[in-house]
């Protein structure tokens, strides 16, 4: 809902980024190669902070960003209007890391 109040470019959902893994980023914007990851879960023990998770989320992102694709993280609670515009008026500069 915010990227879309605040006019952000269109993005993929669930974007399979590598030839072999079923690996998918949440989101990707094609033409500036940005990955964008919404990780929940960061105060109840989910899936991403623990032992085993974190390390797949590691490699999955190390490989993403092997492939020249910028990936962009999010926790619980970052989903927010600051988070969103920055990430909006990043991709929109065509900025490259």
């Amino acid at each position: 809902h915010l990227w879309r109040m605040w006019d952000g470019p269109e993005l993929t959902k669930e974007y399979r980024f590598h030839p072999h893994r079923r690996w998918r980023l949440d989101y990707y914007h094609a033409p500036t190669q940005t990955g964008i990851e919404l990780h929940g879960g960061v105060w109840s023990e989910g899936r991403h902070v623990r032992g085993g998770g974190f390390l797949g989320d590691l490699e999955k992102m190390n490989a993403a960003q092997m492939q020249g694709i910028v990936v962009l993280q999010l926790g619980t609670g970052q989903v927010d209007h600051q988070h969103v515009t920055e990430i909006i008026d990043w991709i929109k500069s065509g900025v490259r890391a």
